[in-house]
């Protein structure tokens, strides 16, 4: 084994490659990533409950397999966590709601099965608030996750918790969920890549934003998808763990051949520094802005542009679905919407899908903000967040995001560049619907213009 290799920081694939190629153990690398944790998990409180006697058997089950010539998964001996939503048999799963504080579950959720069989060691689970539900990450059992860049910053939620660890080192690869941007924002404001599906493109079997004796509430705009520091390790995730799993009846059969890396100069592509009547920080959209002149001078058709809907009434929309769907269970119970009145929230979701479809007809992906501002300091819930010192209403650092959990079109977030404060940016990549794996292609071709992944100040 090469000895003093600093695996801390490497792409889960890199980490799978070496030790495949026995450059370095699987039982050393974990060690490596423990004793990080054990650093630097205290200053950021983004793993929330860490099994290390379970990651050590899992590395030296890893060496084993390598050591007898054996076939091994893509992510043999990998350390990744999972946000504290997808059910792990036999470690704990809270959902952030202190009722499920001591909750267990006997049996793994399809990601977790997934990622296991991939040869993957789960290690531990990261911070979310109460049901998945907040632009931060804070819940009563395990207090507040900070912001890797600035401790006295939020990491965004509700997958706070995981992209503040893998930003900081403690894993190459995450797996969160996204029903309001809860995988593209938190990427956005930790400075990492992050990815959200089509609509039923992952099973959710065993993986909850309510608690997990309840009835599924979400039939739209809940979406799992992973975390990391790279676009291959977005894509090798997303290939693990998509498609139909017999359980989840929303899920069909999912093509995940890896699709060729384009060209610059084959690429039709539309940016919008801002969203219609959607609040923006003058510096992320300047940083719109210049990405996309670096993409036209890298060779790519590039145009302003945005398909012509009511904005403000396709933000509308996704607030009543989500209110309802989070409403539904809550007790007392709250007036639900009539059947019609359901149906015509569907219907006139189904417009909305068709104009963006005609968007992509002319264009092969949208580059836009995944939130409205970098880091804010952390604030009670709901409070106002300053855009440019203009207070602005909390629920509006959605405005960017939630639009494509309505429509279910996928979207990634990789990292761009820093605001004047030194807080990374995130640039938002749109495509259309079932075209995931050529939007990650986009994706690393677009990537390939910035400086990637960088690691936090300090550490």
């Amino acid at each position: 084994m090469m000895s003093h290799l600093d695996t801390t920081f490497l792409t889960a694939s890199q980490l799978a490659a070496a030790i495949r190629e026995k450059k370095v153990g699987a039982v050393e690398a974990m060690e490596a990533q423990l004793a990080r944790i054990a650093v630097v998990n205290p200053l950021l409180n983004a793993i929330v409950t860490l099994d290390e006697e379970a990651a050590r058997a899992g590395a030296q089950a890893a060496d084993m397999a390598v050591v007898r010539g054996e076939a091994v998964g893509p992510l043999n001996g990998v350390p990744v966590t999972l946000k504290d939503g997808h059910a792990t048999a036999g470690m704990r799963t809270t959902i952030g709601l202190e009722a499920f504080s001591g909750h267990v579950p006997a049996t793994d959720s399809t990601i977790a099965a997934r990622l296991r069989k991939a040869g993957a060691v789960i290690i531990g689970k990261t911070n979310v608030p109460p049901r998945l539900r907040d632009l931060q990450t804070d819940n009563p059992i395990f207090g507040r996750t900070v912001n890797p860049w600035d401790v006295t910053r939020t990491p965004g939620g509700s997958s706070g918790g995981a992209a503040a660890a893998v930003a900081a080192g403690l894993v190459p690869l995450e797996i969160g969920s996204d029903a309001g941007g809860s995988i593209r924002m938190p990427a956005h404001l930790c400075g990492v890549f992050g990815f959200k599906p089509t609509q039923a493109t992952v099973p959710i079997t065993g993986s909850y934003a309510d608690p997990p004796d309840l009835p599924r509430s979400f039939r739209l705009l809940f979406d799992i998808g992973p975390l990391a520091r790279d676009v291959d390790d977005l894509i090798l995730a997303h290939r693990i763990i998509a498609g139909a799993d017999g359980l989840d009846t929303e899920v069909p059969p999912v093509a995940t051949d890896e699709a060729p890396e384009p060209p610059l100069g084959t690429l039709r592509v539309a940016f919008a520094p801002e969203f219609p009547g959607v609040p923006t920080a003058l510096d992320i959209a300047d940083a719109i802005a210049g990405f996309a002149g670096a993409i036209e001078v890298g060779g790519a058709r590039v145009g302003q542009a945005l398909p012509q809907h009511d904005f403000a009434a396709e933000r509308a929309l996704f607030s009543d679905l989500i209110t309802w769907y989070s409403q539904v269970f809550r007790q007392p119970r709250e007036t639900s919407p009539s059947l019609a009145a359901y149906l015509e929230a569907l219907n006139q979701r189904d417009e909305f899908i068709a104009a963006w479809e005609r968007f992509f007809d002319g264009w092969d992906v949208l580059v836009c903000p995944a939130m409205m501002c970098t880091a804010f300091r952390h604030r009670e819930m709901g409070a106002p967040i300053p855009v440019d010192g203009i207070e602005t209403p909390y629920w509006s650092g959605l405005s960017h995001a939630c639009r494509f959990n309505l429509t279910g079109h996928p979207a990634a977030v990789i990292p761009i560049g820093v605001d004047r404060e030194g807080l990374p940016i995130g640039a938002q990549l749109v495509g259309r619907r079932h075209s995931d794996m050529k939007l990650l292609a986009v994706a690393k071709a677009l990537a390939r213009l910035t400086d990637g992944f960088v690691r936090p100040p300090g550490l």
